[in-house]
């Protein structure tokens, strides 16, 4: 079978957008050359990638979904040749999509990409935030080729090299009688509101740490912002629970916090690299993994130590 990258090019567009006429605008050709282009893919497949839907665009088959995300890995590894091929030097070239959770992008990614920016700079990083869930879906889809996250709900094709464990800190007003404590129990927070950061896999994480010592948490707000939650503590409006503590005593809206250490054996979260197991990583996504590694080793920018500082107002 030969295909062409223009070809791989038209049936990633077109499963991206849902939308022959969208794919076309987007690659800037005809919409009669994108349908007859993928039309002769599938037939030289002998598979169907898409069905057809009258006037509602397009869908991928279970198999088209396949076929998509390793045209994806085949049209990164061109693009890096292209790239490397007109460097012709030792120099790493390239654009890589790495994924990121919420709450730890907005701790950690500022100092890391600087940092990858001025020891790399012919490899430019793309950025992709979201939950687990949106985190693994983009690495198993071929979105992403690398995401900084946690081990939550890993499925067996995704590979986690482990970088970091963080463990619970209760978060209060610093005018809480318990934030003067140099360390407090869940229990001692059982009758106090929970602010629970509502996300998938987190928020079973949080209410498993309430179940592993037999306290029921008193949960009186939902949100799926980490910043709100802070900033509801920092109004008095109760306390929350947080594995990765900002520098900053300050929240958004000028509230402040104080972060105290737990007395139980609460088990931390692993913050991790993920990758999918059977895709062999291109040289700029191996140098960013190893860049990674290296900040969360000893002597590293996030230093074992140092990556969630108590933080408290005396």
């Amino acid at each position: 079978m030969n295909v062409s990258l223009r070809a791989l090019r038209y049936v990633v567009a077109t499963a991206d957008f849902g939308n022959l006429t969208e794919a076309a605008k987007h690659l800037n050709v005809s919409q009669p050359s994108i349908s007859a282009a993928i039309a002769q893919f599938e037939a030289d497949c002998g598979v169907q990638v898409f069905v057809r839907h009258h006037a509602k665009g397009v869908t991928t088959t279970i198999a088209g979904t396949r076929i998509v995300n390793e045209a994806r890995l085949l049209l990164n590894h061109a693009r890096d040749f292209g790239q490397n091929a007109r460097a012709m030097s030792d120099e790493v070239r390239g654009e890589i999509a790495v994924g990121c959770f919420w709450t730890i992008a907005t701790h950690f990614m500022p100092s890391l990409l600087s940092a990858f920016a001025e020891s790399h700079p012919g490899i430019t990083v793309s950025l992709d935030e979201g939950d687990q869930q949106q985190i693994l879906e983009g690495i198993i889809s071929g979105r992403t080729e690398l995401a900084l996250s946690y081990e939550f709900a890993r499925p067996d094709e995704v590979v986690a090299e482990p970088l970091a464990e963080l463990p619970p800190y209760a978060v209060l007003h610093p005018d809480h009688p318990l934030s003067q404590r140099e360390r407090i129990s869940l229990a001692d927070l059982r009758d106090e509101p929970f602010i629970l950061l509502d996300l998938p896999h987190s928020r079973d994480y949080f209410l498993s740490l309430f179940q592993t010592v037999g306290v029921e948490p008193q949960i009186a707000f939902r949100s799926k912002a980490y910043e709100l939650t802070r900033g509801l503590v920092g109004h008095g409006r109760g306390y929350t629970i947080q594995n990765v503590l900002p520098r900053s005593l300050s929240t958004h809206d000028g509230g402040r916090v104080a972060a105290v250490p737990l007395t139980d054996k609460l088990p931390p979260v692993r913050l991790v690299s993920l990758k999918l197991r059977r895709q062999a990583p291109r040289p700029a996504v191996e140098v960013f993994a190893r860049h990674l590694k290296a900040c969360f080793s000893p002597g590293g920018i996030f230093e074992p130590g140092t990556l969630s500082p108590r933080v408290t107002l005396r």
